[in-house]
């Protein structure tokens, strides 16, 4: 999202459409193998399941404290001028790699999918389902962050703001642990 935020900064919401249609197409990769690693697992361990939930659980709370934590810095990748030189293929596979090789994204997938899969039910329909929303969800938030990257470029470039912001999505990210855990 960071990265959407600042090609929307950089190069405009519009050329940031080329980066987004290569992250959507990793992040639906990362889901699928999450969804069908953890459903291998839990169809023969069910006990485990109880372990990942947990552990993606810490994990995504130890990722909103790190945020509250945070001293209001922002990734910026690369320089303005790379990326207006970018082919669209380029953005497209920058866009990809980001989704596939974030680890982050692969501990999230596997701490919030499985309890939204039942064992009960073909793992199919629910996988594409899942799967479905997760794109149109993803694909709404990366036009936000370019949209929102383009607006309030010179908001962003205070400290003070982005710790608030990263504090917001730190809070929501101890929360869906909290409910993680619970549920």
């Amino acid at each position: 999202m960071t990265l959407s935020m600042t090609m929307g900064m950089t190069i405009g919401v519009k050329r940031s459409l080329h980066f987004m249609w290569g992250e959507l197409i990793g992040v639906a990769l990362v889901a699928i193998s999450s969804v069908v690693g953890i459903a291998a697992i839990m169809l023969k361990n069910p006990e485990w399941f109880v372990i990942f939930k947990l552990m993606g659980g810490a994990y995504l709370l130890y990722l909103g404290v790190q945020m509250w934590l945070s001293k209001g810095k922002m990734a910026m990748g690369e320089s303005s001028n790379q990326l207006q030189d970018s082919s669209a293929f380029g953005l497209a596979s920058q866009g990809f790699i980001t989704a596939i090789a974030n680890p982050k994204g692969w501990a999230f997938f596997i701490a919030l999918l499985p309890p939204f899969i039942s064992q009960d039910l073909p793992l199919v329909p629910q996988v594409s389902l899942l799967i479905v929303m997760i794109l149109i969800l993803e694909f709404i938030c990366l036009l936000i962050y370019a949209s929102g990257g383009k607006k309030l470029n010179s908001l962003l470039q205070k400290r003070a703001n982005v710790k608030t912001m990263n504090r917001i999505a730190g809070s929501l990210m101890m929360g869906i642990a909290v409910w993680l855990v619970v549920a």
